[in-house]
């Protein structure tokens, strides 16, 4: 094993925003790694735990699925024997995607946790911004608009009921023919 190299001294006379990147020690490298500052992990914005927190819930569904295809894949006992070695290796493979299903919803928890701490200062309350089924919705007071505005947006509605109409009459006369084609090809047989 050959000694380290003792780390370089920073350059002198140029200021740290100036120097030159230069490679890391191979020593500190096989070593741990440094702890970010705690200063840094105040500043993760909540869209960024979000980001992180959709991500495990997509490895919790592939975990899931994979733990679906392992149960789908493996034949019951009916009475066979069967390689026992196999099932051992089945039942280590889904003991470890159930361990690691585990960790997945802790850190999924701990995410949402850090996410609520983060936005308990908001103004509004997420349930007000996404209403619930059955609950009522609150009515928005509209400001009254141009009467220019209000007989354009008349007129762009009658135009689009019109093609609705259209289209229904197309629709039908489609089902129709395609009735007609398939009554056809059956008396044909």
């Amino acid at each position: 094993m050959a000694a380290s190299l003792p780390p370089k001294p920073a350059m002198t006379g140029i200021p740290p925003q100036q120097q030159p990147h230069l490679p890391p020690n191979p020593a500190s490298a096989q070593g741990q790694q440094p702890m970010a500052p705690q200063g840094a992990l105040r500043e993760i914005s909540p869209v960024f735990l979000c980001r992180i927190g959709q991500e495990t819930v997509q490895d919790i569904v592939t975990r899931t699925m994979e733990i679906f295809q392992i149960t789908r894949a493996t034949q019951l006992p009916n009475g066979v024997t069967q390689n026992q070695a196999m099932y051992q290796d089945r039942f280590m493979k889904l003991q470890e995607h159930l361990r690691q299903l585990a960790l997945l919803f802790r850190k999924l928890r701990l995410l949402y946790e850090r996410c609520v701490e983060m936005t308990a200062d908001l103004q509004e309350d997420p349930g007000e911004l996404v209403p619930y089924v059955g609950e009522e919705l609150v009515t928005v007071r509209v400001e009254p608009c141009n009467p220019a505005l209000l007989q354009e947006r008349q007129q762009v509605l009658e135009k689009v009921r019109q093609k609705n109409q259209e289209m229904k009459v197309l629709m039908d006369q489609m089902r129709n023919l395609l009735w007609d084609v398939t009554a056809m090809l059956t008396l044909r047989k």
